[in-house]
Order: C-alpha cells, then structure tokens, then sequence
C-alpha cells in the first residue's frame, strides 16, 4: 500500500491514477473531505481527510503503507512541529520509502527563507533511516491556470518579466517521477531535479495558449510592482519576494534543463504545449 498526501492536487491526482493504474493499492489524503468529482481509476483508492500537521495525523494517514509520498500544503508547511518530531510518528507504521516533494529553489537558493520549511523537511526524511528520494520541480506548467480567468473573459495574459525564459515542468511528469520513486527500486538516496524540454517565457506560453485556443491572445506586461500587489494577496510576503527573484531574475541553474525526468522515465519531459491541451478548457 502507498499513501499519497496532497491527492487532490496537481501533483497528487495524477499520481493516483499513475499507482492505482499499475495495480497499488493507495491511501488518498486531503485536507479536505474526498472530492465529487472522482478521481479515476477509482479501483484500489481509499480516500481519508487526515490532519497532517501532527504526528498523530501524519501516523493516521501512513499506518500500514510501505511507501508515502510526501508534499507539504497548508498544515505541513506551517511551522508548528518540527519536521523531525512529525516524522516521529511514522515509527512502527511500516514505511520503508518516503518520496518528498521539495523545490530546486531549495538547492539554488539555500538561504531563502520562503524555503526554510522544505529544507528543513529534505533534512529530517534524509535522516529518518528509510529510503529517501527528493524531487526538486522547478516552476510548474500548471501556474498558468492563474492566467484562466482573464483568458477565457479578456483573451489576454497579465504577468512580469514577459521575456525571461524558465522550463517549467508539467506535473503530470513529477507525478510519473514519483510513480517510478515509490515503486521501483535504485532511486534511494536520489535528488532528482525536474524541469521542462526547454526554457519558455510567458510571452512564449502565452503565443502556445493562443494557437491551442486558435484565437489571438494578448500578453500585458505587468511590472514587479504591480505582480508584487496581486500575489501579496495570496502568498506570504517572503515567499512573494522569493518568487518574483527568480521569475525576473534567475540563476543559471534555476534556467537550466535538466536531464533527470528524461533519465527516470526513458522518454523526454513534456513540453508546455502538452500541458495546455489537457487542460485547454480551462482557458476557453
């Protein structure tokens, strides 16, 4: 049995489908109660709402599993519990492999403060004495949903730094990262950085939506200032300042391709195209 945390997301759903699809059987957690719409196949998944920023719930969730993935929202990525002290309570549940999502942020920035949390949790699953793998995604494909409702209303993109170019990494492949972590062997004691084919600015992306929609799409260029005012409505001030760094400025490493998913899965990462015809009807 595997337990999957963070199973309604972007990540999570698709792992689900990937390990039940391949005959596991899986522990879905959320935070919230089990969704309406079902997440298929629906074979093999027992869906549980857990508290999981406590041992006790983290225990809960995991009782039984031999594997969990790992990926910390809302309670886990508060700072209440230690990392160390909530992974005291995966003693004696029967976990022998923990795939933890973390952030390449972790690595290229590893005094930020928006990634004390991750670092912190990569740390504690390192030193738990089980099988360990980390993934380090870079930018998600999936953050274009935030561009969704001024698509479908005004055809058109507000974001900053319209010609800085990042390779975004569809989640679909970090859930088959995941799915190949979980279960097969020779990926203990791995970090694995995961991004897209290629760089893509949001100009870039913004031309792929339109010829997916087959209408013209305009791309308005906010400033710092102003992507600074819309997510400070949402994030957390240190983490909006982390974003914008390195949307608008990033490191080498943060516009490096990586070869990791390529290398777990035997195929190439899957291009921001991809991304957008799965979920086109979300902009139409």
């Amino acid at each position: 049995m595997i337990t999957v945390t963070g199973a309604t997301g972007n990540i999570g759903r698709t792992l689900v489908e990937l390990l039940t699809g391949a005959g596991e059987e899986v522990v879905a957690v959320s935070r919230h109660a089990r969704p309406t719409e079902p997440v298929r196949p629906s074979d093999g998944v027992r869906w549980i709402q857990a508290d999981m920023g406590t041992a006790a719930g983290l225990r809960s969730a995991a009782e039984g599993a031999r594997a969990l993935f790992l990926l910390l929202g809302g309670e886990l990525n508060s700072h209440g519990e230690a990392a160390a002290d909530l992974l005291d309570g995966l003693k004696d549940t029967g976990v022998e492999r923990i795939v933890l999502v973390s952030s390449q942020v972790s690595a290229t920035r590893p005094t930020a403060r928006s990634h004390a949390r991750l670092r912190e949790f990569e740390a504690a699953v390192r030193a738990s004495g089980r099988d360990t793998t980390v993934l380090r995604p870079g930018g998600f494909a999936s953050n274009a949903f935030a561009w969704a409702e001024t698509v479908r209303t005004r055809r058109t993109v507000h974001a900053p730094f319209g010609d800085v170019a990042l390779p975004v990494v569809d989640p679909a492949d970090i859930a088959a990262v995941a799915a190949a972590a979980l279960r097969e062997d020779g990926h203990e004691g791995r970090t694995y950085e995961l991004t897209g084919p290629e760089a893509i600015s949001p100009r870039r992306q913004t031309e792929i939506l339109a010829q997916a929609l087959g209408e013209e799409v305009a791309f308005a260029e906010l400033s710092r200032d102003e992507a600074h005012t819309h997510l400070a409505r949402f994030m957390p001030e240190d983490v909006v300042t982390g974003t914008l760094d390195v949307l608008g400025l990033p490191l080498p490493e943060e516009r490096r391709v990586s070869p990791d998913v390529a290398a777990v899965l035997g195929r190439p990462a899957a291009p921001f195209g991809a991304w957008v015809a799965r979920n086109l009807p979300a902009f139409r």
